[in-house]
This record gives C-alpha cells, structure tokens and sequence, in this order.
C-alpha cells in the first residue's frame, strides 16, 4: 500500500500496489471542482501511489538478494522511472512537482 496527495494536500489516496483506491480523502473545497476534473486527479493520484508502492517492493525484493535481471523481468518501476512520471503528470496538472524523489 502507498499514498499520495496533491501539492495542496486536499485530496489524498491510499491504494494497492495495483493502484486500487483503499481511502480517498477530498476536502470540501475540491468538491466545487468540475466533476471529470476531480476524477482525473483522483486517478492520477492512485496511478501516483501505485508507482511508489511498486517501487517499495523492488526495494524490497533487491534487499533480498534478488538479482538486477531478475527485478528487471517482474515489471516493477525503478525510481527514475518514478520520478519522471510525477513529474510528467505535475506538469500536465500544472503544479509544482511533489516528488519524494527530488532533491530536498
């Protein structure tokens, strides 16, 4: 399970490492959004927390011994993989990215 949250922190999900929405958190505020806009973010915020959950388990899988070729045959994102999609999706909402990746 992972979460992610938009720059302002309104909205929040939690999801699988399928992506699968376990808890949405939406503010008030966000509800005065147009509808098809605030499902997009919602989306955009579960396929966030299921990148960051994918990539926790090849660090875990990596921690335990399992080879770069085999991590590389199970699909899991590898973190510059991760981060250029936040990114990419940060741009196209037009806010500041958020990454965990980035430099603090």
């Amino acid at each position: 399970m992972s979460t992610a949250a938009n720059i302002s922190g309104t909205i929040s999900v939690k999801t699988t490492e399928q992506g699968l929405p376990l808890a949405i958190s939406v503010e008030p505020g966000e509800l005065r959004r147009d509808p098809a806009e605030l499902a997009s973010q919602i989306m955009r915020l579960c396929r966030q927390a299921a990148n960051r959950a994918g990539l926790a388990r090849r660090e875990q899988l990596q921690e335990a011994g399992l080879s770069s070729q085999m991590l590389a045959l199970t699909g899991l994102p590898k973190p510059e993989d991760v981060a250029a999609q936040e990114w990419v999706e940060e741009e196209e909402y037009e806010e500041e990215p958020q990454s965990w990746l980035r430099d603090a």
